[in-house]
């Protein structure tokens, strides 16, 4: 029923922007936190930026500054403003969503709390 499908992904040169859209369907909770996480190859998924239902935000510091997380306004879809990429931004990014109860994500992006993913878009940078 939820689906969460990402697109936006693609090759750019190192100081470049794209823009990460995530639609957004079958996911009605009054209160939520929606991020974005980043999978490099041979290395962990880390979380990059943060949403919550009450429009707060949190950003990993390797991108605090560059990075910008939004949705709009019917909460549809989700976004990620990348800006000055550099090529350790390079990975395949993912959507994810879950639940909570005070409607923000509590300051941190933790992947085992996230109950719904999508199968991600690549994004590659080139210097």
């Amino acid at each position: 029923q939820v689906q969460l499908v990402e697109s936006g992904g693609g090759s750019v040169q190192a100081g470049g922007s794209l823009r990460l859209t995530c639609a957004v369907s079958g996911f009605y909770y009054e209160r939520y936190c929606m991020g974005w996480f980043r999978q490099a190859p041979g290395k962990e998924r880390e979380g990059v930026a943060g949403i919550g239902s009450d429009g707060s935000t949190v950003y990993s510091d390797s991108v605090k500054g560059r990075f910008t997380i939004s949705q709009d306004f019917a909460k549809t879809n989700l976004y990620l403003e990348m800006n000055s990429l550099k090529p350790e931004d390079a990975a395949m990014y993912y959507c994810a969503a879950k639940f909570v109860l005070y409607g923000n994500c509590a300051g941190r992006l933790t992947q085992g709390a996230f109950d719904y993913w999508g199968r991600g878009t690549a994004v590659t940078v080139s210097s």
